[in-house]
């Protein structure tokens, strides 16, 4: 599976306080590589899918809840290899699935549902070895990615990012993003997390696993833009997503991106860049999980 680079392209923001701070501003379009498999997603999958596509008939089992972009990601990423695909989703079966879970399903994936109880033994040997024995020929894919693999795989973002550039900010779930990112900076580069998840304690340790225990010192983390945890909103949250839209017609996503950018464009008022900074915002897809939030909440 190839990389589209024709697709990827480079926004700027323009604004008056960004020029009254002598602050450059833009957003790399990654979720414009493709309709589905957009943003991070084909990066973090790009090597597992390399490794499977070696072997015909191959199973990839992965993890997610209800909404999960990684699970739509992957479903589609195994049909058009021609892979077999799994998903292991978070909590009972619903009455009605959402939309991401009925994609996964058009584009041929499994789903199967188990308690969050036993979700979050999904890491533990015990639980992977009976996955491999009711699948043959298998791979396990970790949820979102979260892998050295991933992390290597999302390394590969940064060969779109000018060597110029300051400041790369992106959001945080698994951190196999900015674990890759942090892989890759340069020298004189910052890589600028928001975590999306309440309580996210172990960045740190997470990160030192994906990069095999190498140290990294370019890490900056902007906490407090969660809005109440993982998939959470505000009203606050969903107007700053209209404006963006309206001003810079940027569309995002609730449960990454607009958290991301609420948390830049606030640190940039607060002047926590210094004058002369270049910043690069990725802008990492996963725009159909606004199909789960109530009717015309969005202008876009």
């Amino acid at each position: 599976m190839l990389f589209d680079n024709s697709n990827i392209k480079v926004d700027t923001i323009k604004s008056q306080l960004l020029d009254q701070l002598g602050i450059e501003l833009s957003v790399l379009r990654l979720d414009l590589i493709h309709p589905i498999i957009s943003g991070n997603k084909l990066f973090k999958l790009f090597y597992f899918l390399q490794d499977a596509e070696k072997f015909p008939q191959r199973t990839i089992i992965t993890f997610g809840g209800a909404y999960s972009n990684h699970l739509v990601a992957t479903a589609y990423a195994c049909k058009l290899a021609g892979l077999k695909s799994v998903g292991i989703v978070r909590g009972e079966k619903p009455s009605k699935l959402s939309h991401s879970l009925q994609n996964c399903l058009e584009y041929g994936m499994e789903l199967k549902f188990i308690s969050r109880q036993a979700y979050d033994q999904k890491e533990e040997t015990d639980f992977q070895q009976n996955l491999l024995q009711k699948f043959d020929n298998a791979v396990i894919l970790p949820e979102g990615g979260y892998d050295p693999n991933g992390a290597k795989g999302a390394s590969l973002i940064m060969n779109y990012i000018n060597e110029d550039t300051t400041h790369i900010c992106c959001a945080l779930g698994t951190a196999t993003t900015v674990a890759g990112l942090l892989s890759a900076v340069k020298a004189h580069q910052h890589i600028v997390a928001v975590p999306v998840l309440k309580g996210l304690h172990d960045i740190d340790e997470r990160i030192s696993f994906l990069l095999d225990n190498k140290g990294f010192q370019a890490l900056q983390v902007l906490h407090g833009y969660h809005f109440g945890g993982y998939a959470k909103y505000t009203s606050a949250l969903l107007s700053f997503m209209n404006e963006l839209y309206e001003q810079h017609q940027l569309p995002t996503d609730f449960v990454y991106t607009a958290k991301m950018f609420f948390a830049v464009f606030d640190s940039i008022k607060k002047q926590q860049f210094p004058k002369g900074s270049k910043i690069v915002c990725l802008h990492t897809g996963g725009l159909q999980g606004n199909l789960s939030l109530p009717v015309n909440s969005l202008f876009f």
